[in-house]
This record gives structure tokens, sequence and C-alpha cells, in this order.
């Protein structure tokens, strides 16, 4: 059996060590020469079964082509990053200056660039303030603005909503100290409600938006426009949640509340994601008046929600830069998703040949079973719920689910994993939310993992 110290000394191992580290090529080393005792291969062959044990990367994640048709899929990440937000998270990954003026040579605020943006993308907020997501958001809120004399935040029993994983927001918000004064029911909530709940006891009335579900018929709900008059009237603000990040209004979803439209309503302060439809890495935004601003940031509790200089930097860029894939994939033609897969699927058919007419395919053809088939989108990620996106799908045998998902082609880092949705005994990859610079690797990777399972030509 090869030693392990003469095995860390081969060319490729030791290269391997210094892009991966030790730790991870000693364990691939340990499975090849197990694999060796054994007797599936013999000691000879020992380093190569190791070279190919080692891992694509040092990190577990994995790289994925969302196929599903979620654009904003939250299992997979939410929002994927532009290209400028990516370039900017690798300048800001070694020392930056986050808190830093180079011309002045002194300590400058932190994170001065992307507030910028973001005030100058929300003109309508005086003030704006970034914590680690929308969660956090509303925690330091409920914290902040809560006094020992004044702890009852008043929302409508319609808003108080659940989210994935059992997140809860009253929970939430209970967890922080305050009380909550619930109104109306859960389908219908009037001014009135909230008139007779708010007090000199109330900190502030909370507005949510219900992202991820729609309650139809024999429904009431108050504008922020109304709540904001009965606050002006208590003397106390109106805080609403707006959830996915839609900054201004959007065309396309005319039910999705935006931080503009919301300000310009009266509301003292709005909450929002920043990796939703904002297309931008986690974050919580917080926009609004001055002076509840600066209460947020100057509380203790705003150190421990902070974020980081690669979130600062990831989100200037795409505050400020291109626009980024969420956008592109909401504003996608149909006709265009339809080309697309049409000359994926002619690929696909292709048997015998090299793919030359996408970037990145590389592999000969192997005449998978593939097909262009209509379906419908979604946003994804808790925004716009019952907005359904035409869009066209490259519709495949449901066998290539789990290789596309995590066959070899993926586990050596050849081609990302793919993820689409199963539906009536067939596999959909949904183009809409699948960049068209990803068209080349996604083809590649059909055809690997068909080349692997022969029951799906």
């Amino acid at each position: 059996m090869p030693r392990t110290d003469r095995l860390l000394a081969d060319p490729r191992l030791a290269a391997a060590e210094r892009r991966l580290g030790r730790m991870l090529v000693k364990e691939a080393i340990g499975r090849a020469q197990q694999r060796a005792r054994d007797g599936q291969i013999t000691p000879e062959e020992v380093a190569d079964a190791a070279v190919a044990e080692l891992p694509a990367r040092a990190a577990g994640l994995t790289p994925v082509i969302n196929a599903t048709g979620v654009i904003v899929h939250t299992n997979l990440g939410r929002a994927p990053l532009s290209a400028a937000a990516v370039d900017a998270i690798t300048a800001a990954a070694g020392c930056c200056d986050v808190e830093f003026d180079l011309a002045s040579g002194v300590r400058a605020r932190r994170g001065a660039g992307a507030l910028d943006a973001l005030a100058r993308a929300v003109p309508d907020a005086e003030a704006v303030a970034v914590v680690n997501n929308n969660a956090a958001a509303l925690v330091l809120a409920a914290t902040a603005l809560a006094r020992p004399e004044a702890a009852e935040i008043v929302v409508s029993r319609g808003e108080l909503i659940e989210i994935g994983d059992r997140f809860r927001l009253p929970d939430l918000l209970v967890s922080t100290g305050a009380r909550l004064r619930e109104v109306g029911t859960t389908n219908r909530t009037a001014i009135a409600d909230y008139a007779d709940a708010a007090g000199p006891r109330t900190a502030f009335i909370l507005k949510v938006h219900p992202s991820n579900f729609r309650i139809e018929g024999f429904t009431a709900a108050v504008t922020v426009a109304e709540l904001a008059g009965l606050g002006e009237a208590h003397g106390v603000p109106v805080v609403f949640d707006i959830g996915s990040g839609l900054l201004a209004p959007h065309p396309q979803l005319p039910g999705e509340p935006s931080a503009a439209t919301a300000l310009r309503d009266g509301a003292a302060l709005v909450t929002a994601s920043g990796d939703k439809l904002l297309g931008g890495p986690q974050a919580g935004l917080l926009l609004g008046r001055a002076d509840l601003i600066g209460r947020l940031t100057r509380h203790p509790l705003a150190r421990a929600l902070r974020v980081d200089k690669l979130t600062l930097a990831a989100l200037e860029a795409t505050l400020a830069g291109p626009v980024p894939p969420v956008a592109q994939a909401l504003a996608a033609d149909p006709a265009s998703l339809f080309h697309r897969a049409e000359r994926a699927v002619v690929l696909l058919h292709a048997t015998g040949l090299h793919a030359t007419g996408l970037p990145g395919t590389g592999l000969p053809g192997t005449g998978v079973d593939a097909r262009v088939v209509a379906c419908q989108a979604a946003v994804g990620g808790g925004g716009a719920p019952g907005v359904l996106l035409l869009s066209a799908a490259i519709s495949l045998p449901e066998s290539l689910a789990v290789p596309l998902r995590c066959g070899p082609q993926v586990s050596r880092g050849e081609f990302p994993a793919v993820v689409g949705r199963c539906q009536d005994g067939r596999l959909l990859l949904d183009l809409r939310s699948v960049s068209p610079d990803d068209d080349g690797a996604l083809v590649g990777a059909i055809r690997a993992a068909a080349a692997a399972c022969p029951d799906s030509s």
C-alpha cells in the first residue's frame, strides 16, 4: 500500500493540497487506500484513484443551474448575483476600505458606497440602513421603537404570516419583548379596528405584505395611506414590511408593493429583503424617516445585526451596476425562451457530432429524448403569489433528474448540478430561471447525464 506521505508528494496531489488544503486531500487519499484494501483497485492505482476522489472545491456548496422555473428559489440561494456583484465581492475579499477614507487616512462611515447607492435608488427615503436580513430589520425595529410604557405593536390578524421552515412572524416580534395587539380577522380588517387599538401604549402600527399567499373572496384590508393618517393622529409611526424587496413599481407585478410607493403613501419605515426581487445578496433593507433610522442604527442591537464587507460590496454593485439576473428573468420574452429551448433540443437530438452551436458543450451528441414544451414559471421567494409567467422548458425523461443533480460529472466539477421539476412523468428544465449564459453548460450537463443513463435516449 503506498504510504500517505509518498502520495502527498505526487505533483497532482501536491497541487491539490495548495488549492484545497491538506485535510481534504488526505481524506481523498484515505478513500483511495481503502478501496485498495477492499480489493477494488490495485496499489498501483491508488494515486490515480486519489486524484479522482478530490473534491472540485474546498467548500461543500455545489454550483447549481436553477431550471425549476422559480426565479427566486430559497432552497437554491434565492437571487443569483450579477457578474458585477461577483466582481465586487472578489475585490472586497481581501483588505478594503469598508470603513476607511483613503484620501484623509481616517475612519469613515461603514459601507458608505452601498448606503449611498440604496439612497439614490429610493429617493423618497430620508435615510437608509442595512442589516443582515429582513427578519433582522423587523427585530431591530421592534426592539428600538418599543419603550416600556409603549411596547404594543398593532397588527392585523390576517398579516401574522408564517413562511418557510415554520418561521412565524408573531413569534419573531414577541421574542423582542414587544406585545402584539391583534386587530380584525383573518380575512377582513378595517381602519376602525386599528383606531380602536391605537393609543398611548402603541409603539408602532405594523403592516405586513402577505407575500407568499393570497386570500380571496370576502376580504378587506387597510391601505398604507389610511394607516399613515391614523398614525399621525396618534403620534405613532407606521412600519411596512414589504418583504420581497421591490424598490419601485414593476409592470409585471402590479400587486407587489414597492418601497417607493409605500413611503410616498406615508409609511414612516419600510423593511425589505435584498436577495429577492432586488436581485442582490441576503440583506435587510431599512428605508424611511431620518429620525427613526437614526434610532435603529444607534441601538446596540444594530451592531449584532450588521452586514459584512462582502454583502456591502455585492449590494452596491447590484444597485449601481447592470440589470441583475432576477430582473432579466422577469423581463424575458417568451418567444426568446422558446428559441433557446428549440436550439438546445436540436443539439441534444444530434448523434455522433460535437455540438459547436453553444459554448461549453464539448461532448458528442447522444440522441437524448428531448422536447420543447410550453410551461409557466413563478417569481418565488415569497414574491408575487399567484403570478404566473409564460415560459418554455426542455422536457426530458424523468430518469435524468437524479443524474443531473448529483451525477459523476457534478462531483468531478465538470458541470454544475441541474435542478428542474418533475411533472407528469417528465423532467422539465424551465429556461426562464436559467441565464442564457448557462445554455451551453446546461446542454453539456444533459449530455453527460444522458451518457451515464442509457434509459434517457
